[in-house]
């Protein structure tokens, strides 16, 4: 890693060359207020391991803290007792154009979350709620380019839920297989770092070893100009970022990764989740992204 003024340096030549723009987001989030390690439902999470769940506060309001200082709007669901996984938001719902999608989780300990997202959806004014007959975990799973969705499968979202996301939300979809355990959810391994427009597509980041050899050569296809990461970068769940088009927030780890942002024009932004991440999630399982 370049030190803190050559990577400033960096940024601002690529900032000039490729004039990224941010976009003001609406995002929601749920409080860590029962956050813990009961139990073991995917390969990050150990119930040995001892957890702060007030240090898991602090970082969590950090996180939300960030996105408003960045110019976002964040609202907050209430966390409810028995449901230490309502943190990550994001595997709640998939929003767009105001039709909202929501989730159905594969493993039981998780499953009674989707009701409490769903009477929020409700309570706050979304008329358009399907919920899904196929099991499927969100924007864990599910990300918008701004064109199409990419939707992944192998570990908890079902191959036929990536249909009944085209049907219900109206937008072309494309499956990608993810076939590294730790990485069960696609927003572990990939993320966008600015939606397709009518000037230019949509440009991501992603850990190609987290996906199939088709899957990686679709990749490659929709998008060649794509940052790449390596395994440290995926590691500290540094693909689990979010990216308002120009400020990328990531966790303070992903620094091999945000030499790669800043070099293509965006602005790092470092958040610490290291006891979040003791759940196996990070700044985007932590947030879930309205578009109306």
């Amino acid at each position: 890693m370049r030190n803190q003024s050559q990577l400033i340096a960096v940024m601002r030549c690529a900032y000039i060359r490729y004039m990224r723009v941010p976009m003001p987001r609406h995002y929601v989030m749920c409080p860590p207020r029962y956050f813990a390690v009961d139990y073991a439902i995917n390969p990050w999470m150990d119930p040995d391991v001892p957890v702060d769940p007030e240090r898991a506060l602090r970082q969590w309001t950090e996180l939300r803290d960030t996105y408003r200082r960045l110019g976002h709007l964040v609202d907050e669901v209430e966390p409810q007792p028995g449901l230490p996984d309502m943190v990550f938001a994001a595997n709640s719902g998939t929003v767009v154009d105001g039709r909202v999608l929501g989730s159905k989780f594969a493993k039981p300990q998780r499953a009674a979350e989707a009701e409490h997202f769903r009477r929020w959806f409700v309570e706050n004014g979304f008329r358009d709620v399907t919920m899904p007959q196929e099991t499927n975990e969100a924007e864990g799973d599910f990300t918008w380019t701004g064109l199409l969705m990419l939707a992944g499968a192998g570990f908890r979202t079902e191959p036929g839920a990536h249909a009944e996301a085209q049907e219900v939300l109206g937008v072309p979809v494309v499956s990608l297989r993810l076939v590294d355990p730790r990485y069960y959810h696609l927003d572990t391994a990939l993320f966008v770092l600015s939606e397709a427009t009518d000037e230019r597509p949509a440009h991501i980041a992603y850990y190609p070893e987290a996906f199939s050899p088709g899957s990686q050569a679709v990749l490659r296809r929709l998008f060649p100009d794509a940052v790449v990461a390596d395994a440290e970068d995926a590691r500290c769940f540094g693909l689990n970022a979010i990216s308002d088009g120009r400020h990328v927030v990531l966790p303070v780890e992903a620094t091999a990764l945000a030499e790669k942002v800043a070099a293509q024009g965006y602005e790092p932004v470092f958040v610490d989740i290291s006891e979040l991440r003791k759940a196996g999630g990070g700044p985007k399982c932590c947030t879930l992204e309205i578009r109306k």
